[in-house]
């Protein structure tokens, strides 16, 4: 189930044909989802750009957490690995398996990894991802783009429910905007969808593992087929925040929030020639793209809480689905 399946259409925009960052052509997503015994809820999530290396550019809103590699991407306003995400005490292993999948045996990597903590429902200090869980989500990307409890979001929760991976995308001329979420965030009494505050609407009636609890962290990716360079990807990245916004996120003391946006409408950019011929959009025209940006971001999160399902892990816990009924119930009382 997703938002548009239910008639929630967040902003004016219009989505791409999946409505999914793979609209972005040639971008894929791979998981590896690790469901074992009682307490194990946990995995790996990868992007993969069409090229690389490709311009890029990032944005803290809080940095309670980490995304790796950005440094290098601050520097050289470069992405040159595919883009990892998974749980907080399993960065090391994702980040050491791109680096060995991706870099040329005489070149070097400084791979983009993400992370968010899921440890109420994964026993997260076992550490059971692996490199071999790493190799299979690459292996396994396409576009055809999963969302809720798969991957590095199987053991999410955002807003007091069920969360994980989620998707949207928007239109922008003869553009695509596109964005992949991994939401573990904030609290129930501050959800927010399209303006409506259905955390209040909703209540406490159904359970949420940290009531009044705004902790917690996001990481999302935004990708674009129109021809920015870093300095508009830094921009774009940054308009990231203002969708968790949106649905209530306040960027807490303990929250990691971290956005990365990649560009692929130039390429060539390793062309071993002393010159490369560049395209940009002008600056007098990126306005729409944050726009798609902050609703495909905004979409993205809701998505992502409408494909989770109910799940029970570490010592009994449960994180609780946001049932589509009882959102459009919330939805119907605006007035």
């Amino acid at each position: 189930m997703r938002a548009r399946d239910l008639g929630v259409h967040i902003g004016d925009g219009e989505p791409g044909r999946r409505n999914t960052i793979a609209d972005v052509e040639d971008v894929r997503v791979g998981h590896t989802t690790l469901i074992e015994g009682d307490a194990v809820r946990t995995g790996v999530t990868v992007v993969i750009p069409p090229e690389l290396p490709l311009f890029a550019g990032c944005h803290r809103l809080n940095g309670n957490g980490e995304l790796t590699g950005l440094e290098w991407v601050r520097e050289s306003g470069l992405l040159t690995t595919p883009i990892g995400i998974t749980n907080t005490f399993s960065v090391g292993v994702v980040r050491d398996a791109i680096a060995a999948e991706s870099a040329d045996p005489d070149s070097w990597a400084l791979p983009v990894v993400g992370e968010t903590y899921d440890g109420f429902l994964n026993d997260i200090r076992a550490q059971r991802v692996t490199a071999e869980h790493v190799r299979a989500a690459l292996a396994s990307a396409s576009d055809a783009v999963e969302e809720g409890n798969v991957g590095g979001g199987t053991g999410m929760i955002c807003h007091g429910f069920k969360a994980g991976i989620g998707t949207s995308s928007r239109l922008v001329g003869e553009y695509t905007v596109g964005v992949l979420v991994q939401a573990n965030y904030g609290s129930r009494k501050r959800f927010r969808v399209d303006g409506v505050p259905v955390g209040d609407l909703i209540g406490e009636g159904i359970a949420g593992p940290t009531p009044g609890d705004d902790s917690g962290s996001i990481i999302g990716i935004v990708a674009t087929d129109a021809p920015l360079l870093p300095h508009q990807c830094d921009r774009l990245a940054q308009r990231a925040g203002l969708g968790v916004g949106r649905m209530g996120g306040t960027a807490a003391h303990t929250s990691g929030d971290l956005f990365l946006a990649f560009a692929t409408g130039n390429r060539g950019l390793e062309s071993g020639r002393r010159e490369i011929e560049l395209r940009m959009l002008a600056d007098t025209e990126i306005t729409p793209f944050y726009e798609a940006v902050i609703e495909s971001t905004e979409e993205a999160i809701l998505n992502a809480m409408l494909a989770a399902e109910t799940m029970t892990g570490r010592d009994g816990n449960t994180a609780y689905a946001l049932e589509p009924e009882v959102l459009l119930e919330a939805l119907s009382r605006r007035s």
